[in-house]
């Protein structure tokens, strides 16, 4: 069985880390592996979303495969820093292939650890099965994030939940997730599938340029002054404007009360 699954549904990716006999670790085959599938979801003009989770219902990735990755450090020496600075975990996109703009959702079915934490956290919406659980054990095997583990966590949930994870290698249930802004929703293990879908299409019922520009924009106002953040929001939030020809039509449908997935006294369908 290949180690990783690539479906093409329509306009969603299903990407699946099949490798359930050790927890969907990552060995540098499966990394190579991930590294292709990433570069034909960003290439594909057909998809819009991709949806990642883990083979069976144990977990949905227990971090790098050290049995083939200490040895590939063993002898490296302070030279293994610069020469992963292009590359990344899990195929790149933790680092290096990063700026894919279209949105990437996990779907967690059990354990996110180590470097499974960091493939998470790459993500950028994550739903959690109610057995999930979260952790950074990298600090008992004498090492710890060098692929956004500390910096997403930090980002994402703040220095609080990071330094609680990291220094003490203990992890946290979905619940706990979910209140430390981890993870944005969690549900019952049997509806994770049907629960992530139904966030993909109310995804892919907005326009695509929109879409793609958001992701950007937040992702280029992380960590900067006040300033240029509303500098950046107002230069990407203009230009779509300016230059998105959707826009006329989609506000006609919400003039007319027929704009798709709309709530209230005129609800339609997704």
């Amino acid at each position: 069985m290949p180690k990783v699954l690539y479906e093409k549904r329509g306009e969603v990716a299903y990407i699946t880390l099949n490798r359930p006999e050790v927890r969907n670790a990552i060995d540098l085959e499966t990394h190579h592996l991930l590294r292709q599938v990433w570069e034909d979801f960003r290439d594909d003009e057909k998809l819009r979303v991709a949806v990642l989770t883990g083979a069976g219902d144990e977990a949905f990735c227990a971090g790098a495969d050290l049995k083939t990755h200490v040895p590939e450090w063993k002898d490296a020496g302070p030279m293994l820093a610069r020469s992963k600075l292009p590359d990344g975990f899990a195929g790149g996109i933790t680092r290096g292939l990063h700026r894919i703009y279209k949105p990437v959702v996990a779907a967690l079915n059990g354990w996110v650890v180590g470097g499974g934490l960091e493939l998470a956290l790459a993500c950028d919406i994550r739903v959690a099965s109610e057995r999930a659980k979260l952790g950074s054990f990298e600090l008992r095997r004498g090492m710890h994030p060098a692929d956004g583990g500390i910096v997403r966590l930090v980002n994402i949930a703040g220095a609080g939940i990071a330094l609680e994870l990291e220094l003490t290698g203990e992890p946290i249930d979905a619940q706990r997730a979910l209140a430390a802004n981890l993870v944005s929703r969690v549900v019952p293990h049997d509806q994770l599938m049907s629960a992530t879908d139904d966030l993909v299409a109310r995804i892919l019922r907005n326009d695509r340029r929109a879409v793609e520009s958001a992701k950007e924009t937040i992702l280029e106002v992380i960590g900067r002054p006040l300033d240029d953040q509303l500098r950046i929001e107002a230069l990407l939030g203009y230009a779509l404007c300016g230059g998105n020809p959707a826009i006329v039509e989609r506000s006609a449908q919400f003039f007319d009360k027929t704009d798709r997935g709309r709530a209230g006294k005129t609800p339609t369908p997704l």
